[in-house]
C-alpha cells in the first residue's frame, strides 16, 4: 500500500494492537470449546446446558460492540480499550469461582442440583464478561482499521481478523497438549488467554487514534443511525428480546412461564422505538437490513459451529483428533485471510462474489464432515469447510463500511453485535439443541429401554422447535470414556488386561455419534441459505454497474440503497 493511503503514521502499530486484542479473544474461545467436555463431566451438564453457557460467551459481545460502537467517537478509543482490559480480568476471576461439589456420593439430589446451578451461574457470568470485553475491543478495532485503510478495507479487515483463527490455533494447541496429554485442570488452561490480554494492553498504551470519516464530518448520532433505521433495528432488537427472554427465566419459579419472553419483547420494543426517535423514524436501508440478516446467519454458522466443532469431530473420531482438525482448519483460515487482496484483484472477484463462493464451500464442507469415518477424510472435509468460512466475517464488515460511510462505526458495530448475538442465541444453543435431540432420537431408535435409562431429566427447547429429550451428561460421558479407553487399549500391545465397554455403553456412544452427524447436516442449511442471499446481492450489484466502495458524499439516500 502507498504511504499516502495510510491516514496515520502509527497505522500499522494500531493494526497489530487490534490484531493482538482479537487474538486474546480467539485463544479464550478455543480453550473454552476444548473444555466443554470437562464441564459436562465435572458438573453433569447436558449439551443444551453447555450450549446455553457457551451462548453467554457470544451474547455479551453484542452489548459490548453495540454500546462501544455508539459511544466510541465520543469517549475515545483509549477508554474503551481500558474498559475491555478490566472486563477480561473480571471474567477470569468469576469463571474460576465455579466449583464442583465434594463428596458427591453423600449429597442428595437437591444439593447436587444446587451445586450444578451455582457452577452454571459462575460460568455463564464469566463467559458474559469475557464476551463484553471482546465486543468492546471490536468496537475499537473494526472502525479503527476501516478508517486507517480506507482504500483497501477488505484486505486489512481480513488481516485484522486473521488474529481470530490465530487465537483458535494457539488455544486449541494448548488445550490439546495440556488437556489430552497432561490432564491439566481446565482453570489453568483457560487462564492462558490473560497473556495476550496483557500484550494488547501494552501495545495500545499511549497511542493517538484517528476519527472516522463520519465523525470528521461532524455527523450527529441520529444521522449515523439513519441507515440502520427501523428495518435494521428490527433485526438487532429481536435478538436482544431473545436474550432478555432467557435472562429473566431464572427469576421465575415456573420455568414454563411465558412472562420472561414477554419482558424480553417489551425491552426489544422499547429499544426499537428509541431507534425510531433517534433517526426520526427513518425506515433505514433495505440493503443494510439484508446484510444484518445475513450476518446473523454468518455468526450462527461460523462462530456457533466453531464452539461445537471440536466436540463433534472429537466424538466422531477421538478427542485429540478433534483438536488437531480444529487447529488445522483454523490455520487454513489464518493464512487465507492474508490473501483476500490477491483474490479480489487478481481473480477479479468482488467481495460479494467471494462471499458467495465461501457460502457454497461452507455448505459442502459441513455435509462432507458429517460423513467422515477416518481422520484423512475429516481433514479433507474440514479443509473445504475451513476455506468456506474464512472470509465471511471481515468481508461482511468491509461491505457495510464500503457502502455506508455515513454510518461511521455504528453500522459495522451493530453488524458485529448481531453476528455474535446470533452465534450465542441461534448457533451455539441451536447446535446444542439438535445435538441433544438427534442423539436422544438415535438411542431411542436403537433401544427404547436404554433411552429411558440414559435420558436427561429435563427436555431441551430451542425457539419454535418442539421440545426434545437429550442424554444425561454424566452417563453419556462415562459411556464415551469407557468406549474410548477400550479403543486406546486395543492399539497398545503393552496393555495385557484390556478394559472393555459394556454393550449398552457401545450402543449409546454409537448413537451419539450418529446424532452428531445429523447435527452437522442440519447446520449446513445455514450456508446454503446464505448462498442464495449472496447470489441475489451479486445480481443486484451487477444491475447498478458493479460493486464499489463509495465516499461519504457519494452515498445515496432512500431505502433503495442507503
Amino acid at each position: 500500500m502507498k504511504s499516502s493511503d495510510v491516514v496515520a503514521p502509527n497505522a500499522y502499530r494500531l493494526l497489530w494492537a487490534g490484531f493482538m486484542a482479537i487474538l486474546a479473544a480467539g485463544v479464550g474461545f478455543a480453550i473454552r470449546g476444548g473444555i466443554f467436555d470437562n464441564w459436562g463431566s465435572e458438573f453433569g451438564f447436558t449439551a443444551t446446558e453447555l450450549g446455553a453457557i457457551g451462548a453467554a460467551g457470544f451474547t455479551g459481545f453484542c452489548f459490548g460492540i453495540i454500546i462501544g460502537g455508539v459511544v466510541v467517537d465520543k469517549v475515545g478509543y483509549g477508554w474503551l480499550v481500558a474498559a475491555a482490559f478490566l472486563f477480561h480480568i473480571a471474567s477470569a476471576v468469576v469463571t474460576f469461582a465455579a466449583m464442583a461439589p465434594e463428596n458427591v456420593a453423600s449429597l442428595d439430589k437437591v444439593a447436587l442440583e444446587a451445586a450444578k446451578n451455582s457452577a452454571s451461574l459462575y460460568l455463564t457470568i464469566g463467559m458474559f464478561l469475557f464476551a463484553i470485553a471482546n465486543g468492546t475491543l471490536e468496537a475499537v478495532a473494526n472502525p479503527l482499521v476501516a478508517t486507517l485503510f480506507p482504500n483497501n478495507r477488505t484486505h486489512y479487515l481480513n488481516i485484522l481478523h486473521a488474529s481470530w483463527p490465530a487465537g483458535l490455533v494457539l488455544g486449541s494447541a494448548l488445550g490439546w497438549v495440556l488437556d489430552d496429554m497432561f490432564k491439566i485442570h481446565w482453570k489453568y488452561q483457560l487462564a492462558l488467554y490473560l497473556i495476550p490480554t496483557a500484550l494488547y494492553g501494552i501495545m495500545f498504551i499511549g497511542q493517538k487514534f484517528p476519527k472516522s470519516e463520519a465523525s470528521e464530518k461532524g455527523l450527529s448520532l441520529g444521522e449515523m443511525f439513519k441507515d440502520v433505521g427501523i428495518l435494521g433495528g428490527l433485526v438487532v432488537c429481536y435478538l436482544i428480546a431473545l436474550f432478555f427472554g432467557d435472562f429473566f427465566k431464572p427469576f421465575f419459579a415456573d420455568k414454563e412461564s411465558a412472562i420472561p419472553m414477554y419482558l424480553g419483547y417489551a425491552i426489544g420494543g422499547v429499544l426499537l422505538i428509541l431507534i425510531g426517535v433517534i433517526t426520526k423514524f427513518s425506515i433505514g436501508s433495505f440493503l443494510l437490513f439484508v446484510l444484518f440478516i445475513t450476518h446473523a446467519l454468518v455468526g450462527a454458522v461460523e462462530l456457533g459451529t466453531d464452539g461445537w466443532i471440536q466436540n463433534i469431530t472429537g466424538n466422531i473420531l477421538s478427542s485429540s483428533e478433534g483438536k488437531i482438525l480444529f487447529v488445522f482448519t483454523s490455520s487454513v483460515m489464518f493464512f487465507l485471510r492474508f490473501c483476500s487482496e490477491f483474490i479480489e484483484k487478481n481473480l477479479k472477484m468482488s467481495p460479494i462474489a467471494i462471499l458467495l463462493v465461501c457460502a457454497i464451500l461452507g455448505c459442502i464442507g459441513l455435509n462432507l464432515t458429517s460423513m467422515t469415518t477416518s481422520f484423512v477424510m475429516a481433514l479433507l472435509a474440514l479443509t473445504v469447510y475451513g476455506i468456506g468460512k474464512t472470509f465471511f466475517w471481515p468481508t461482511m464488515l468491509a461491505v457495510a463500511s464500503d457502502r455506508f460511510p455515513r454510518s461511521g462505526a455504528v453500522a459495522i458495530s451493530i453488524m458485529g453485535g448481531i453476528g455474535m448475538m446470533s452465534a450465542g442465541l441461534v448457533g451455539s444453543k441451536g447446535l446444542g439443541y439438535f445435538k441433544d435431540r438427534y442423539s436422544g432420537e438415535e438411542v431411542a431408535k436403537v433401544d427404547p429401554a436404554l433411552f429411558e435409562k440414559y435420558k436427561a431429566e429435563k427436555p431441551s427447547a430451542f425457539l419454535v422447535f418442539p421440545k426434545a429429550t437429550g442424554l444425561d451428561g454424566k452417563l453419556l460421558g462415562a459411556a464415551k470414556e469407557a468406549v474410548n479407553k477400550e479403543k486406546e487399549a486395543a492399539k497398545d500391545p503393552k496393555i495385557a488386561d484390556k478394559p472393555t465397554a459394556t454393550d449398552e455403553q457401545k450402543k449409546v456412544a454409537a448413537a451419539d455419534i450418529e446424532g452428531d452427524r445429523r447435527t452437522l447436516r442440519t447446520d449446513s442449511l445455514i450456508p446454503a441459505t446464505m448462498a442464495g442471499i449472496y447470489l441475489i446481492l451479486l445480481i443486484y450489484f451487477k444491475s447498478i454497474g458493479g460493486y464499489k466502495a463509495i465516499k461519504i458524499h457519494e452515498q445515496p439516500t432512500g431505502i433503495a440503497e442507503a
